[in-house]
């Protein structure tokens, strides 16, 4: 596709531009069906909410603070517990997820950025919550990324639990190592799947092949800040392009999602990375890409009905770029329609769905919020 827009003279990204934007032209006059309701506001730059008992909320702040969050809206003091992050840049405090088993045992899992000789690294934490919710016990962390760089760019940092209760765990390839994205020797630009232990998980694809390291579940990828269980039970996962090409991925098994040897997106300031092409044997092709990027992070499908049966299986996508919630319809497992919700509310940084059945957002921002979305 590459030389051939290219012969054409208008360039990848601007032809990529016109067919996007006729692709949504059709939803120009859609109805919106959300509107955001504060749950709370005074959070520094949060990143992950995660729901507790009580209709309390588990909030990260990316500097390196959890907060409990009251259900009308009091933000606690910080937990006590958290490890030292390595705050800055994209780095701090990031994901924070319950244990399947939260109600029986407390364990949450975490990861953040964690300093260390020869640079930072994304690390996977496992500790358990005081009855009190005041402070994390036990705190262990399971995995780190290897190696340690020296960035502060590109950590990833999405956990999910399975069906089967083992951990994926997206991973970024710390900007200024994209080209480790395609070898198997690292964690860089990766899914790993781990036991709740931090091992490698039975059956990952690669276990017992020379070279490769076996946590590894898929490579090729940029940096993932977006993922959740989709319809099949299947791990789906978006990520940051370049200047464009944001992603929609469903990693499987030992497949290459291709970053950086195919990209829908060109260098920052212009001009093609690597060959410039946007598709090659052996490579995944995306379930859906953006160009211009809206800078992805959160992701939520909708498995309920109160915003009205339509929007049940809908998949939700927060935009930091143009601080809105897209909206994506989906036959399938293909992204056939895309509406813009809530446009000006923020840099969107998590979208979850809480056990109430509505969606909730946070912002990220010095001042940022905790949003619930209401049907109209």
């Amino acid at each position: 596709m590459g030389w051939t827009l290219a012969r054409l003279g208008l360039g990848r990204l601007g032809w990529l531009v016109l067919a996007l934007a006729a692709s949504l032209a059709p939803l120009a006059g859609t109805a919106q069906q959300v509107r955001a309701e504060a749950v709370a506001s005074g959070l520094a730059h949060p990143w992950a909410v995660a729901f507790l008992e009580g209709g309390r909320f588990l909030v990260s702040e990316r500097e390196g603070r959890l907060r409990v969050v009251e259900p009308d809206g009091r933000i606690g003091p910080p937990v006590a517990g958290v490890p030292q992050v390595a705050s800055g840049g994209q780095g701090g405090l990031l994901d924070v997820v319950l244990d399947s088993g939260f109600a029986e045992r407390r364990t949450v899992f975490f990861c953040f950025s964690e300093p260390g000789a020869g640079g930072s690294t994304t690390a996977l934490a496992r500790a358990r919550l005081s009855p009190d919710r005041a402070r994390l016990e036990d705190v262990r962390v399971i995995f780190r990324q290897q190696p340690r760089v020296a960035s502060q760019l590109h950590f990833g940092c999405r956990i999910v639990e399975a069906p089967d209760g083992h951990l994926f765990l997206t991973l970024g390839e710390r900007f200024t190592r994209r080209q480790d994205a395609q070898r198997l020797d690292n964690h860089l630009g990766k899914v790993v799947r781990v036991t709740k232990d931090g091992a490698a998980a039975p059956g990952n694809p690669f276990v017992g092949r020379p070279g490769a390291l076996p946590e590894i579940w898929s490579l090729g990828h940029r940096n993932g800040q977006g993922a959740t269980i989709g319809p099949g039970q299947r791990l789906w996962m978006h990520e940051h392009g370049p200047q464009g090409g944001d992603e929609i991925n469903l990693p499987e098994a030992g497949r290459n999602y291709g970053w950086p040897v195919i990209t829908h997106g060109e260098n920052y300031g212009g001009g093609p990375i690597g060959e410039g092409l946007t598709a090659k044997a052996g490579l995944e092709q995306p379930v859906h890409f953006w160009v211009p990027s809206i800078a992805p992070s959160g992701m939520a499908f909708l498995t309920s009905d109160r915003y009205g049966p339509a929007l049940r299986g809908n998949l939700f996508v927060g935009s930091l770029k143009f601080t809105h919630l897209a909206r994506l319809e989906l036959a399938d497992g293909k992204v056939v329609r895309e509406q813009r919700l809530l446009e000006g509310v923020g840099r969107v940084r998590d979208v979850r769905q809480g056990p109430d059945g509505l969606l909730y957002l946070l912002t990220d921002a010095p001042d940022g919020r905790l949003l619930r979305l209401l049907p109209r």
